[in-house]
């Protein structure tokens, strides 16, 4: 009888003893569970920022690669980590996916598609994109309330505007932040405030796409491009419906800060 209760006790004992082990194992274990997800989360977000981003225009009524064909709209294509963005898609398939082919872009490698607002001359490349590839995500304005992540490092304003409800698209880049519009209905002006509102301390590197210029007067054109020099943005790329007039005085402004935009244009960051 001695025997079996000593070896219970010892039993009771060692059984004990191991649980106490286990949760003081796993409360000193669990910190530093966390702080490995905190450094996962920043490794990510970090590499992300480093990423190498280009930008390629795919669609415009400008033309830089002669060998490309023109049309009244925009798509720009961005490329960014191991991720592929179609923003917007130009007015039609045929014109885009020549052009894509022709630069060596193949729509099925396209993670998702931003529609900057529900125009034709924007979203009418899309059918041809969807024939391709079918179950592809695409994101609309009426998709978000307001500013909202999409992945790491980008980032839509969320629909700004009243009567036409328009989306930007925010990258973060270690040079700063480019911002890239589709027409810029809401102004813009207004959008590069926004995306200054969402990230007040870091500085606007480039502002890509259609600023919806064209028909401006020069003193409506000087005080924009002065707002833009006042926030800071250090290179402009406008294309599509900025205008003749527009893209000439930012370029006397801006100078090698200007960059020609318009089909076929690629810009590496």
């Amino acid at each position: 009888m001695k025997r079996i209760a000593v070896f219970s006790f010892l039993l009771a004992f060692f059984i004990l003893l191991g649980f106490f082990i286990f949760i003081r194992e796993r409360k000193a274990k669990q910190p530093k569970e966390e702080i490995l997800q905190k450094e996962l989360k920043t490794s990510s977000s970090e590499t992300m920022g480093k990423a190498k981003i280009t930008l390629i225009t795919v669609y415009d009524n400008y033309k830089v690669n002669p060998e490309l064909k023109t049309g009244w709209g925009f798509s720009c294509l961005i490329k960014i980590g191991d991720k592929n963005i179609l923003f917007d898609t130009g007015a039609d398939s045929e014109t885009l996916l020549s052009n894509m082919e022709k630069m060596g872009i193949d729509p099925k490698e396209i993670d998702f598609v931003f529609i900057s607002h529900l125009h034709g001359d924007h979203t009418g490349g899309l059918s041809g994109i969807l024939k391709i590839k079918p179950n592809l995500k695409v994101y609309k304005p009426e998709d978000f309330s307001g500013p909202t992540q999409i992945i790491d490092g980008v980032w839509t304003t969320g629909p700004l505007g009243t009567e036409i409800k328009e989306q930007s698209l925010i990258i973060e880049s270690k040079q700063g932040l480019i911002i890239i519009t589709g027409c810029a209905h809401p102004g813009i002006v207004n959008i590069v405030k926004k995306a200054k509102e969402m990230f007040p301390n870091e500085n606007v590197y480039l502002v890509l796409g259609g600023f919806h210029l064209f028909g401006a007067s020069d003193l409506e054109l000087k005080t924009i491009i002065n707002d833009f020099k006042k926030l800071g943005v250090q290179k402009v790329a406008p294309c599509h419906c900025s205008g003749d007039k527009c893209r000439e005085l930012f370029q006397e402004e801006y100078k090698e800060n200007f960059i020609e935009n318009g089909v076929g244009k690629i810009i590496e960051i």
